[in-house]
């Protein structure tokens, strides 16, 4: 008999959002701060950080990690002996990258979970 998985929880950020006074909200600010919560009103979304990020955030990951590495795409084709035009195409969100092709890029990188790139 199969049994139920639970799903862990995230520790993905909540926003929260309240109506009342001026002075009410300047002390619920006040207090969330002394919680160490921050403001969500000063701070931006990923997407607006990083346009094309929602639209091709695994590509986005690839050339990131390359970046940090300090490579070429021609220098990560001949690290990984991939064609220098399937990274191009990776990164640009036109080829998938796969499992077998997103351990050696994680390897190539020094990235230590090969998933970020699925």
């Amino acid at each position: 008999m199969l049994e139920r998985t639970k799903k862990h929880p995230t520790d993905k950020p909540q926003e929260a959002h309240f109506v009342g006074s001026y002075d009410k909200i300047i002390q619920l600010r006040e207090m969330a701060k002394s919680l160490g919560l921050q403001d969500a009103s000063e701070s931006v979304t990923i997407e607006e950080a990083f346009p094309g990020y929602g639209d091709n955030s695994l590509g986005m990951a690839l050339k990131g990690a390359r970046s940090r590495e300090g490579l070429t795409q021609r220098q990560l084709a001949e690290v990984t002996g991939m064609p220098q035009r399937h990274i191009s195409e990776m990164e640009s969100g036109k080829r998938q990258i796969g499992r077998e092709r997103a351990k050696k890029l994680a390897e190539a990188l020094h990235v230590s979970d090969y998933r970020v790139f699925l």
